[in-house]
């Protein structure tokens, strides 16, 4: 394997270190330094950046740094350090604002949904801030969880930045072999990468996790980091291709 370079190493110290201090801090760690919906009170704007090197659990933390050395090496080897550092903090921030925007119009929809039923927003949020209303907390637990975990819930995790590296790599190896776990066969690149988004997509819209049940993963955030990452390869391919075209 491709020996680990300088940049990918600092950042895999940097997320190491976070979850260290979140083992010894704890919740107030997640409170702090998560990203939180951006109409929340607890919303402060570096968790935007923050919430990059924070994870939940030991096979979180695992699964990303694997994949940032497996796939970040490679990239930092032909790009260098700074357009690789600018391509995985983009591809985090994109993740970042596409999960938000996702959560918006998930509460924005629910929320016009029960202000179309007679109750107010304020009163809504207040529910929703901690406000003891047994009917509309009823209601929110039966038909609303989309919008009360769009609200409520935080997002961690590099997984959005390693997801724009996993384009970044098919683009530039399309036929090198890769396999899941549970996927024993390898899948060249050009084909498991789509397949692995359009899974995350599935799995994103029923709320169903790739490792296991519950609605724990943020797909529309892993969705976000590889569209920048596309994005970016693309307008990058098309300027080399332009840059060396006979006039």
């Amino acid at each position: 394997m491709m020996q680990m370079t300088p940049t990918v190493k600092q950042l895999l110290i940097i997320n190491v270190l976070f979850f260290i201090g979140t083992l010894i801090v704890g919740q107030p760690a997640y409170e702090y330094l998560g990203l939180f919906y951006i109409e929340s009170s607890r919303f402060q704007v570096w968790q935007l950046l923050s919430h990059m090197f924070m994870h939940g659990n030991v096979l979180h933390i695992a699964f990303n740094m694997f994949a940032l050395y497996s796939f970040g090496s490679m990239l930092e080897h032909f790009w260098g350090a700074k357009k690789f550092l600018f391509f995985y903090i983009s591809c985090g921030l994109g993740a970042a604002l596409f999960n938000m925007g996702i959560n918006y119009y998930l509460f924005h929809d629910g929320l016009s949904s029960l202000v179309a039923q007679g109750f107010s927003q304020e009163e809504i949020i207040a529910v929703l801030n901690g406000k003891n209303n047994q009917e509309l907390i009823g209601i929110l637990n039966a038909n609303y969880q989309s919008m009360t975990g769009a609200y409520l819930g935080s997002m961690v995790g590099a997984s959005g930045a390693i997801y724009g590296l996993l384009v970044a790599f098919a683009f530039m190896a399309p036929n090198a072999e890769l396999a899941l776990m549970f996927i024993p066969i390898p899948i060249k690149a050009k084909y498991f990468v789509p397949g692995l988004l359009c899974l995350d997509l599935f799995l994103g819209v029923k709320g169903n996790s790739i490792f296991g049940g519950g609605t724990g993963v943020a797909h529309f955030a892993h969705i976000g980091g590889a569209l920048v990452g596309f994005l970016m390869m693309w307008y990058w391919k098309k300027n080399d291709m332009n840059r060396h075209r006979w006039n």
